[in-house]
């Protein structure tokens, strides 16, 4: 591929896509900005004098990764004015093989860009030091304190039980119906008396602005919600693995879609992340 031309060099980078989509989503939690991430390293590779390159995928990643760093500096002051609480895009896969989930995302987000990077190449993706080094330019002893101190942060994430497959998506099914069906019993037996709810709605459509914990206060919001979806209505369009955590996609009434992630923890629902900002759903359409 190094040596190939522009067509073989555009063929190769397509073949190489997905795992820098994986990287770069990693790096930034947000769909549209790794996909402009991306398109950028394509941009350069096809520039670049490929003659020189002995490894078309560690060039690329690092590329991708130095986007990311820079990317993620402006993404951050945007969050800081962002209404009600920020989730990251959700990704809807049929299985739960995913290796960053949606809790552990959300851990990223308080971590350092180098931080991020450094976890995320060597713990995540294995690489070796010397490699992580020459991609966010710090020595291997740097790199290895940055992924340390990730790690610490990280472990605090770490579910005390994972689910099996079947359990979780028959724990999501049954959390859909009860939901919208009012069905209050039913719903609370599936409850944590610590759970929590976080609804992302960007300030585009109605959703708390804080986080909502504590059993009762988050069934007094489900109480609620079951009213409007008497009325309203809210429609399954497709179970699965948000972000590696058991949850379905519905259709709303304004004709926009939600998703819902349950993060289980001993049988039972320890929180509950709604998206339902359109900026994060354009791609699920």
């Amino acid at each position: 591929m190094a040596n190939a031309s522009a067509d073989d060099a555009a063929a190769g980078f397509g073949q190489l896509r997905p795992k820098l989509m994986r990287v770069a989503y990693r790096m930034l939690g947000s769909v549209s900005d790794a996909e402009d991430i991306v398109q950028e390293a394509f941009i350069r590779w096809m520039k670049a004098d490929r003659s020189e390159v002995r490894s078309p995928e560690a060039f690329l990643r690092r590329t991708v990764t130095r986007l990311s760093l820079d990317q993620l500096k402006s993404a951050r002051r945007q969050r800081e004015s962002y209404v009600g609480p920020w989730l990251p895009d959700p990704i809807v896969e049929e299985d739960d093989q995913e290796d960053v989930t949606l809790p552990l995302m959300l851990v990223l987000e308080r971590l350092s860009p180098l931080e991020r990077a450094a976890f995320l190449l060597h713990d995540v993706f294995g690489l070796g030091f010397e490699e992580v080094a020459a991609t966010i330019q710090r020595d291997p002893a740097t790199c290895r304190q940055l992924a340390g101190r990730a790690r610490t942060h990280v472990r605090e994430a770490r579910p005390r039980y994972q689910a099996e497959k079947e359990r979780g998506l028959a724990l999501a099914e049954a959390f859909f119906i009860a939901s919208r069906s009012g069905d209050m019993k039913a719903l609370g037996a599936m409850l944590a008396a610590d759970v929590s709810l976080h609804a992302d709605g960007g300030g585009k459509r109605p959703a708390a602005t804080e986080p909502i914990y504590g059993f009762d206060a988050v069934m007094k919001v489900h109480e609620y919600l079951a009213t409007h979806f008497r009325e309203n209505g809210s429609k399954l369009v497709r179970a699965g693995f948000v972000n590696g955590l058991p949850g379905f996609i519905t259709l709303e009434a304004d004709g926009e879609l939600s998703t819902t992630a349950l993060d289980i923890e001993d049988g039972t629902v320890a929180a509950i992340y709604v998206v339902r900002n359109p900026d994060k759903l354009r791609h699920l359409h």
